[in-house]
Formats: C-alpha cells, sequence, structure tokens
C-alpha cells in the first residue's frame, strides 16, 4: 500500500510545482519591456584617449540595469518594465547628475531631474537623454593659505593687543589740548530749565491766581451793600 501512494503523492507535488512555474513564467512574459536611450559627453578638458574614457564610462540604473557606451557615446538600457527609474553615469574622472525616468504601462517615458529636497519640483529633461559632466571629481581637499586677517582676529590676539591700544590711547585722553579738540567737536548744549525754577513756575502761578481771587470777593461785597442802602 504504502508502494503506491508515494508515487501518486510525488506525481502530484511535481504537476503542482509545474503548474505554478508556468503560471509565474507567463505572468513575468507577458508584461511588456521597454528601452532607455541617451547620450553621454565626453568633456573636451579629459586627459584620456575617447576610446579608453569611453570604456572605462558604464551606465547604470537603481534596479540593477546596465548600459554600455558605443564609440559615439550613445547607450541604451533594454528590458526594462514600466516604472520610476534613476540613471547614472560612473566614471572614474568626471562628475555627472543622475536622472529620473518614469516609463508607465503604455510605453510612455519621461525624464526629470532628481531633486530630493523638493520632488514636487519637477524639472523635465529630453528623452534620449543627454548626460553632461558637472565637472571632475575632488579627490583632495585644497590646502588653506595664510592670511593675516586670520592672525588679527584670532581671540589670543585680540586679547593681548586691545589691553595695550587702550593703554596707548587713554593718556592721551587727560591732555587738555585734547580736552579741548573733543568739546568742539562735542555738539552745543541745550539750555534746559531746572526743576527748580519749573516747580517755582507752577505752584507761584497758582499762589498769585488765588490773592487776584480773594481780593475781587469784598469789591462784590461791598457793592451789594450799597445797593442794600440805597432801598
Amino acid at each position: 500500500m504504502r508502494s503506491t501512494v508515494l508515487p501518486i503523492l510525488a506525481w502530484v507535488v511535481g504537476m503542482v510545482a509545474v503548474v505554478y512555474g508556468e503560471g509565474e513564467d507567463d505572468g513575468g512574459m507577458g508584461q511588456e519591456r521597454y528601452r532607455i536611450e541617451g547620450r553621454v559627453m565626453r568633456p573636451d578638458s579629459s586627459l584620456v584617449s575617447p576610446a579608453e574614457w569611453f570604456a572605462n564610462t558604464k551606465v547604470f540604473t537603481n534596479s540593477g540595469h546596465y548600459g554600455f557606451l558605443k564609440e559615439d557615446g550613445t547607450f541604451i538600457i533594454n528590458n526594462m518594465p514600466s516604472g520610476s527609474y534613476v540613471v547614472q553615469v560612473m566614471n572614474p574622472t568626471f562628475m555627472y547628475e543622475p536622472v529620473r525616468v518614469d516609463i508607465n504601462s503604455k510605453g510612455k517615458i519621461r525624464a526629470r531631474a532628481v531633486n530630493h529636497i523638493q520632488p514636487s519640483n519637477v524639472v523635465q529633461m529630453p528623452h534620449p537623454l543627454r548626460m553632461k559632466s558637472l565637472g571632475p571629481y575632488r579627490y583632495f581637499m585644497q590646502r588653506e593659505q595664510w592670511r593675516l586677517t586670520d592672525t588679527l582676529m584670532n581671540p589670543m590676539v585680540l586679547m593681548t593687543v586691545l589691553p595695550l591700544v587702550l593703554m596707548m590711547i587713554l593718556p592721551r585722553l587727560n591732555d587738555p589740548e585734547t580736552r579741548k579738540e573733543m568739546e568742539q567737536i562735542q555738539m552745543p548744549k541745550m539750555d534746559t530749565p531746572e526743576l527748580s525754577e519749573i516747580m517755582t513756575s507752577i505752584f507761584g502761578g497758582g499762589s498769585s491766581s488765588q490773592g487776584q481771587c480773594q481780593s475781587t470777593q469784598p469789591k462784590i461785597r461791598s457793592r451789594a451793600n450799597k445797593r442794600k442802602d440805597k432801598s
């Protein structure tokens, strides 16, 4: 009984594997493939020969697809399904700006500049691509040069020089001739009244007005009394 069951189970498992594999192959082959075309511009400042330069330059995408350059600098990346890809140029001497290529399900290709900071800011680029160099790689940093201003602006130098300068300037300020010059340079002072004068003018004016009111009151009373006597 066991000898008959085992071959049957093996045959069923094999048939399932074949059917599943065929389904996957049909799905992969049924998807349409496209290609990305372009041209890499060789800089005039390159020191190597064109043949060596194109041999050392490679074009690849973030999905792992590669393209090789021809003698005129053109390239083709084949078997590209629909999606979004970043096309980059790899060269040991010169640096190139990457380009994002979007391929929709209908095969329409749109190229745009890569902007990681503002992805919504779309800058369209032509297709076939034209990859231009941004400049040579800088493998070494430029050595800083000595400058006099760097020495003068050093905090330690300022802490030692400023006190000496002040010690030389302060004695000159105590000189009478320099004082006269400073007084002539200064603006003339405005004549402002003192606080005591302001207070006396305020309170003195109030007392005089009160005295005038008191002197007018007896005159009014005397006139009223005369009218009563006549009546």
